[in-house]
């Protein structure tokens, strides 16, 4: 594997990572598309490497999956930005670098004399990239804020799980990945400004805002409807339930495809499955699920729609046919069917159910990468998205802790033998 590669996107680009889970995938995004991306551990190696699963469940700072997937392209060196030796060193890495990404408290850098102004001294055009909880200012921005509390304040819990039960934690590092994202948008979009100016900036990211901002979906049915977005269970987008067991897992669609569903209910009558649903009451009753919470009433003023309020077991029932003839169907013949009848169902997938997935097969999602130290190949998801002149692209292995020091230090900074030797002694590297 080389180190660059000469078609990426960013090979020009150097980037210090000083990031935990919060912007791990940041640091990620840029190095798939080329940068240089140098993680900054500490000796023992950083908190992202305890994040498990492990592989083959050996429990080892060197075989963390988590580290795997979001460190690959990255190289790694050992620097004790506490220790005055160690931040000078980093100051004459800011001096060829081009972003710096933080996952800090806000003033924390300032207190060691490397926020930003001072970098700004030495590397005009530096950017630098602070991921955190609240942002850098505001009355909650020093509070501590795990995943799951950027998922909470900026809305996205409360409108996941059940109507009757307490809101429901997404799981996922779903707070984290947002945040790094619009982290590394805004690191591009700086990296262009300094293309047209020279100078660099702060880009400051807030995890609750970057969550917020994720669910205007939200914001839309208010803006729309005036409705406010609620815990809805398994009654995804309807007022009826949508995520139904079939054969071999779990499908969701609403009771005979919704808006489709005299095209489901021709396949079901072919089947002998249809039982009685094709009686005028039933029918009826399946125009008014397929406007689910759209005003049926005013669509079909011929229909009473108060009906169904009154009595839920005409839905129960409709439900139980319909359940009945999804158990004798897998998830690919339920959605190539649906498909062919240009009608919306999903198939849910587990992790075992994306990595056989035909489509992700033929286009190659998942990508062998050798890991020598293991005797082994891994395979990572792919990219994101697919660049047909600048192709994302994964050029190496996750590092060891401070597998690059010696390149780094000697070859690149220029440091001697002896003098790591000193800075190692004093604590610095």
């Amino acid at each position: 594997m080389t180190t660059q590669d000469s078609e990426a996107a960013l090979q020009d680009i150097r980037v210090l990572d000083l990031t935990n889970e919060m912007g791990v995938y940041c640091t990620k995004l840029l190095a798939d598309l080329g940068a240089d991306v140098i993680r900054i551990e500490s000796f023992k190696g950083d908190q992202v490497r305890c994040r498990g699963p492990f592989f083959q469940d050996n429990v080892d700072s060197e075989l963390s999956l988590f580290h795997f997937h979001f460190n690959a392209n990255k190289r790694s060196i050992t620097l004790n930005l506490e220790n005055e030796d160690g931040q000078d060193i980093f100051r004459k890495l800011v001096k060829t670098t081009d972003v710096v990404v933080e996952t800090f408290p806000p003033g924390y850098l300032a207190e060691l004399g490397l926020d930003y102004a001072s970098l700004n001294r030495i590397n005009s055009g530096l950017i630098l990239a602070s991921i955190t909880g609240f942002g850098q200012d505001g009355p909650y921005s020093k509070y501590k804020a795990p995943d799951i509390v950027g998922v909470a304040m900026g809305g996205l819990m409360y409108m996941g799980g059940f109507p009757d039960e307490p809101p429901f934690y997404p799981g996922g590092f779903q707070g984290y990945h947002l945040a790094s994202t619009d982290a590394a948008i805004g690191i591009l979009i700086a990296l262009h400004y300094r293309e047209l100016t020279g100078e660099g900036q702060q880009v400051d990211v807030s995890m609750e805002e970057s969550v917020s901002e994720a669910i205007e979906y939200a914001t839309v049915l208010w803006d729309l409807r005036k409705v406010i977005r609620k815990r809805t269970g398994r009654h995804v987008f309807r007022d009826w339930n949508e995520i139904f067991p079939c054969k071999d897992g779990y499908i969701m669609c609403s009771p005979l495809g919704g808006a489709g569903w005299e095209a489901i209910l021709a396949w079901m009558d072919n089947e002998g499955m249809a039982a009685d649903l094709k009686e005028p009451l039933y029918q009826q009753v399946l125009k008014v699920m397929a406007w689910g919470q759209m005003d049926p009433a005013a669509l079909l003023p011929d229909i009473d729609t108060d009906m169904l309020r009154k009595n839920p077991q005409i839905i129960e029932h409709i439900e139980e046919v319909w359940q009945a003839f999804l158990m004798t169907h897998t998830r690919e013949e339920l959605y190539k069917g649906c498909q062919e009848r240009n009608v919306r169902l999903m198939p849910i997938n587990c992790a075992k159910d994306i990595v056989e997935d035909p489509q992700l097969v033929v286009r190659e999602f998942l990508v062998d990468v050798e890991h020598p130290e293991l005797g082994t190949t891994l395979k990572y998801p792919g990219g994101p998205y697919r660049l047909s002149g600048t192709p994302w692209k994964i050029r190496r292995r996750p590092p060891l802790i401070g597998e690059h020091n010696s390149v780094i230090y000697e070859k690149e900074l220029g440091l001697s033998k002896q003098e790591l030797a000193i800075l190692k002694a004093g604590g610095g590297i």
